[in-house]
């Protein structure tokens, strides 16, 4: 089992900033993908941003403004978010694949208003 606990998320002024954090706990050795899904109301879930074997992939919609990391040392993930847009406002949700299986914190609102 994998658990995900999500922070960071606020409210902000179009073109502000939020770092959203996700710390991973338990069997965390053998993640092989870790990132970032948004859903808003009356949308699907889309990925915004991932690790995914040494990589990142980005969705179109935040490339140049969105930056995922990692720290090995304290097992979690970040999200740097620059230059909102009030299209990003949704419930930000970490993800671990591990084995072929996805596990999901609990999700974190990111609200941009104009």
């Amino acid at each position: 089992q994998v658990q995900l606990v999500e922070s960071g998320g606020g409210l902000v002024q179009a073109g502000g900033s939020l770092r959203l954090s996700c710390a991973t706990s338990g069997s965390i050795f053998d993640i092989n993908a870790m990132g970032w899904y948004r859903q808003a109301p009356g949308k699907q879930r889309e990925l915004v941003a991932g690790i995914i074997s040494g990589g990142t992939r980005y969705a179109d919609s935040v490339k140049g403004r969105f930056t995922i990391s990692r720290d090995n040392a304290k097992n979690t993930v970040y999200l740097q978010m620059n230059s909102l847009k009030p299209e990003d406002t949704a419930v930000y949700l970490c993800y671990a694949v591990r084995v072929g299986n996805y596990y999901w914190g609990q999700g974190t609102q990111v609200t941009v208003s104009s």
